[in-house]
């Protein structure tokens, strides 16, 4: 969440930058001002109250110690109680608006982001190899998969519905092949593994900015036992490791790595280019996460950019970096780079990284903070990159590494995971 003291020092500075992000929540910014203008008057009324009832109290053992009557103060003492427990009363749905209203303001754009609601005026700021040029009519992936049975789709919707792929025999073996080759990679950069839960609680899906605005967006678990969310990403875990904890700054930079299938409800079918594996329901991804320090932050992007780069690289695939406008950016993010791979059979770019540095937006929902020695706690910053998402990259190895007779090339860095296999080859 964005702090109520910087919205209090310039509303009107925040409502502009809001603005370019989303501008239907600008609305919201004096809705929050006037709830904390009502939660800071009650506030202080109480506490006035109850030093008053103090001082009262105070009177009371006097006058006792005296053999004094004590009824009238008795009485005052009584009803004093009586209105501090109504405002406070008062005060519990008052800081639930407050805190229901604050959450669906998104985090602020860094100041150097190019202000666009449009993607198309995403920035691209490199660009590695080139385009494949093919000699020969090229097929998508889903037409490849006919004689490669690599996946059943068919099966996968006869099972769960659509959007539920199987992954089977070679597919199976270069999805969990392209898994540990990109958490190995991540590792020699400096990342430490975990294997988080895939279900959470509420407060942790809060706490990485998908709850409340992205309610309609997840699955989840609610019977008389359990009410738990699946996770669309591990960024969500993974910001939650640390909630409601003081690290040192010692300990920092935290950087994670996690593989988990993900689980979300966007459409599966927009039209034929989506089909297959463009957009799914569940999908498997590597996810890179770092907690540190506001002074390190954009370093530490810099990082998780040049780790992420480098499973493609290895993968010798053509991709671009485009820095996103203000209106293409996620929620909790202030600055977000997405890396797209070219996909000859959908004849377009497809995101298969993003890399976003969340400042402490995260961090204040999650309550997690660090404390340099001698000094105060403040908020950490978090951010999180795919390391990378597994669907769209299987698309790209297959569309890109095509052969004429319809086998596929399997990059080098993956040829060790599969027992020596250099392609893969048409079944009859």
């Amino acid at each position: 969440m964005l702090d109520i003291k910087l919205i209090r020092q310039n509303p009107e500075a925040i409502k502009k930058k809001i603005k370019t992000k989303e501008a239907s929540v600008e609305a919201a910014i004096d809705t929050v001002l006037s709830l904390d203008s009502q939660i800071r008057e009650i506030k202080t009324k109480v506490e006035h109250l109850k030093s008053a009832r103090n001082e009262m109290s105070d009177q009371i053992g006097l006058l006792k110690r005296k053999g004094e009557d004590t009824s009238v103060l008795l009485t005052k003492v009584s009803g004093l109680g009586e209105e501090i427990h109504h405002l406070d009363h008062a005060l519990t749905p008052l800081e639930e608006e407050f805190t229901h209203v604050l959450a669906g303001i998104p985090n602020l754009p860094m100041d150097d982001i190019k202000v666009s609601e449009c993607p198309k005026d995403n920035v691209q700021i490199k660009e590695y190899l080139q385009k494949p040029v093919f000699t020969f009519s090229t097929k998508n992936h889903v037409e490849l998969n006919e004689k490669l049975q690599l996946f059943d789709f068919k099966r996968g919707a006869k099972i769960s519905g659509t959007g539920w792929p199987v992954y089977r025999g070679m597919g199976a073996r270069l999805e969990w092949a392209l898994i540990n080759y990109m958490i190995e990679t991540h590792i020699k950069n400096g990342f430490e593994q975990w294997i988080p839960p895939i279900l959470v609680r509420k407060e942790t899906v809060f706490g990485s900015g998908q709850l409340p605005k992205f309610e309609n967006q997840q699955f989840k678990i609610n019977d008389e036992d359990y009410h738990l969310y699946l996770i669309p990403t591990a960024e969500v875990p993974l910001n939650g490791l640390h909630a409601d904890e003081v690290l040192d700054e010692e300990e920092l930079p935290l950087k994670y790595i996690a593989y988990t299938p993900c689980f979300r409800r966007e459409a599966g079918a927009a039209g034929s280019n989506e089909r297959g594996l463009i957009r799914m329901h569940q999908f498997n991804k590597v996810e890179m996460f770092c907690f540190t320090t506001p002074e390190d932050s954009m370093q530490l992007f810099d990082q998780m950019m040049a780790s992420a780069e480098e499973v493609l690289q290895g993968l010798e695939l053509h991709y671009r970096n485009m820095l996103l406008v203000t209106g293409d950016m996620s929620f909790a993010s202030a600055r977000t780079i997405d890396i797209e791979v070219w996909l000859p059979g959908q004849d377009r770019y497809y995101e298969v990284s993003s890399v976003s540095n969340c400042t402490d937006y995260q961090a204040r929902r999650s309550s997690t903070r660090f404390k340099k020695k001698g000094g105060r706690p403040e908020f950490v910053h978090t951010l999180n990159g795919s390391g990378l998402a597994t669907s769209r990259l299987m698309v790209a190895l297959l569309e890109n590494n095509q052969q004429p007779d319809g086998s596929v090339k399997i990059p080098l860095v993956l040829q060790k995971y599969l027992g020596g296999v250099t392609h893969l080859t048409p079944k009859d």
